[in-house]
C-alpha cells in the first residue's frame, strides 16, 4: 500500500537530453536501489521475465539481498522488459508521489538508451525494429505474394532465424496486397460536423505502419464505423513510424527524429480541432504517454497528447454525449476478447469491453475480457531468444480465452491477438475465428 498516499501515479518527464542519463555507473546505483525495493516487494513476479530473473539473482546471492548481485548480470532484467507499463500502472505501490520514486519501466528505458549508446544493439535488431524499412515492399503485388510465400516455408524461416534473429515458428504478419493509405480518397467531408461535448465531431485517422502495410482492412473497418455515424473523417496526409518499436531498443534518437516527422502534422489537426485516431495501443500510448513525457516542454506535442484516441475511447465518448448511432443488427456470439497492456495502461478504463456491452443491448453477446498480457510485445514475441519466454508469459491467457468455447477471439493489439491464437492453436485448442473489435463491430451494425 502506498503509505498516507491515495493519489492515482504520477510520471517525471524522462531526462533523456542530460548527460547523467547516459552514465552508466549512476544508472547501475539506481538500478540497485529499485532492485531492492522490488526484491523487498515482489508483487510483479507474474507480470513478464524481468522480475523472475531479478529475483532468482538474488536469491542466488550468498545473503540473499540486492548488493551481492553482480552488476554485469541487471542486464539480464533490463532485457527481459519490453516496456509494457503495467508494473508501474497497475501493481507497484512505490511509483510517485511516493517518497520511494519507482519507475520500473522508465529505468529500464535508461539502461536500453546506454546499451543502444554503446553499440550493443545488433543490426538484426534495429532491422526488426525499423517497421517503414519492412512495409516498402507492401502494395507491390508481385513482391508481396512472393514475400508472403516465402514466409511460410521452412527454408526462409531457418534463414531468418539465422540472419535476424527471428524464431521459426513465431508468428510473422504478412504484407498486404494494398496498402491502407492507397486503398481509397483520403477524407470523407460528406458529413456535417457536430460539436459534442466531449468529442470533436471529426476525426483524422493516424494510419500506423501495421495497419498501412500489413491488415489495412483494420483500417477500413474503422472508416466504415465512421461513415455509419456520420462523422467525416481525413487519413493524415503523410506520416511514419510512431517510435514505439525504436523506444523498445533504446534508441531515442530514432525516436527523436519520428516525433520531427510525426508531431508537426498531427499538430496541425490538433489545433483545428480534430479527433486524432490511432487503431493500434502502442502508437497510441506513443503520443499519450512517452513523447509528452520525452517532450514535455513542446507545445505541439502536447497538443497531439490531448487531441489522441483510442477508437473505442472516441466511440463511448460519443456515445456519451448522445451522438453514437446504437442500431446493431447482427448477433457476434461468444466472444474472448483480450484487452492489450498499452491500451490498459492509457488510463482509459475498458472502452472495447463498454462497446461490446452496448451491443449486447440489442442483439446477442456473450463476453469473456481477459485482462493480463498475452507476451507478444512487438518484436519481443518473435525474436528467437524470447518468442519462447513469451509463449509461456501468455499460456495464462491462452487458456483464459478459450473460455466457453468462443466463436470468435479478439484483442485491440492485432499482434496480440495473432499471438493468443497461435498460443491457443498449440495448447490443442479448437481453431477460433480471430476478428480485431473494430471488425466485430462493423459486423454488429450489419455494414458491408
Amino acid at each position: 500500500m502506498r503509505e498516507g498516499n491515495l493519489e492515482a501515479p504520477t510520471r517525471h518527464a524522462i531526462d533523456w537530453k542530460n548527460p547523467d542519463f547516459y552514465d552508466e555507473g549512476k544508472a547501475l546505483a539506481e538500478m540497485e536501489r529499485v532492485f531492492d525495493i522490488c526484491h523487498g516487494c515482489r508483487r510483479c513476479v507474474s507480470l513478464c521475465q524481468s522480475f523472475p530473473n531479478l529475483f532468482d539473482l538474488v536469491d542466488a546471492t550468498a545473503d540473499g539481498e540486492v548488493h551481492g548481485v553482480k552488476k554485469d548480470d541487471y542486464w539480464k532484467v533490463v532485457d527481459q522488459c519490453y516496456l509494457c507499463d503495467l508494473c508501474y500502472m497497475t501493481k507497484c505501490p512505490y511509483t510517485p508521489p511516493h517518497a520511494w520514486n519507482l519507475d520500473f519501466p522508465h529505468l529500464m528505458l535508461r539502461a536500453k538508451a546506454i546499451k543502444f549508446e554503446r553499440g550493443e544493439v545488433a543490426a538484426k535488431e534495429k532491422f526488426l525494429a525499423s517497421t517503414d524499412t519492412h512495409g516498402r515492399f507492401a502494395g507491390i503485388p508481385v513482391v508481396v505474394q512472393a514475400v508472403n510465400a516465402l514466409n511460410g516455408t521452412k527454408a526462409v524461416r531457418g534463414l531468418m532465424d539465422g540472419a535476424l534473429g527471428v524464431h521459426p515458428q513465431a508468428w510473422m504478419p504478412g504484407l498486404a496486397p494494398q496498402r491502407f493509405r492507397w486503398g481509397r480518397a483520403m477524407n470523407n467531408p460528406a458529413f456535417t460536423a457536430v460539436n459534442g461535448q466531449r468529442t470533436p465531431g471529426k476525426v483524422a485517422i493516424f494510419a500506423t505502419c501495421y495497419v498501412n502495410y500489413n491488415e489495412p482492412g483494420i483500417g477500413e473497418d474503422l472508416i466504415k464505423l465512421l461513415d455509419h455515424n456520420e462523422i467525416p473523417y481525413e487519413i493524415v496526409e503523410k506520416e511514419q513510424c510512431c517510435g514505439m518499436p525504436k523506444l523498445e531498443l533504446g534508441d531515442l534518437k530514432s525516436v527523436e527524429a519520428a516525433w520531427r516527422a510525426n508531431v508537426p502534422v498531427l499538430a496541425k489537426y490538433a489545433r483545428e480541432g480534430w479527433a486524432i485516431v490511432s487503431a493500434v495501443p502502442s502508437c497510441t500510448l506513443m503520443f499519450k504517454q512517452e513523447l509528452p513525457l520525452m517532450f514535455p516542454g513542446d507545445a505541439d506535442t502536447q497538443r497531439v497528447k490531448e487531441a489522441m484516441f483510442d477508437p473505442f475511447e472516441y466511440f463511448m465518448a460519443r456515445h456519451k454525449d448522445g451522438l453514437l448511432k446504437t442500431d446493431f443488427k447482427a448477433a457476434l456470439g461468444r466472444v474472448s476478447y483480450h484487452i492489450p497492456c498499452h491500451g490498459r495502461v492509457q488510463n482509459i478504463g475498458k472502452k472495447t469491453e463498454e462497446m461490446f456491452k452496448l451491443i449486447g443491448q440489442t442483439v446477442e453477446v456473450k463476453l469473456n475480457t481477459v485482462e493480463r498480457c498475452s507476451g507478444h510485445a512487438g518484436t519481443y514475441g518473435v525474436k528467437t531468444a524470447t518468442h519462447p519466454v513469451a509463449m509461456k508469459i501468455g499460456r495464462p491467457v491462452f487458456k483464459a480465452m478459450a473460455k466457453d468455447e468462443p466463436d470468435v477471439i479478439s484483442s485491440d493489439c492485432a499482434l496480440a491477438g495473432h499471438h493468443i491464437a497461435q498460443g491457443m492453436a498449440a495448447a490443442g485448442t479448437p481453431a477460433r475465428a480471430l476478428q480485431h473489435p473494430l471488425s466485430l463491430v462493423r459486423r454488429a451494425y450489419g455494414l458491408e
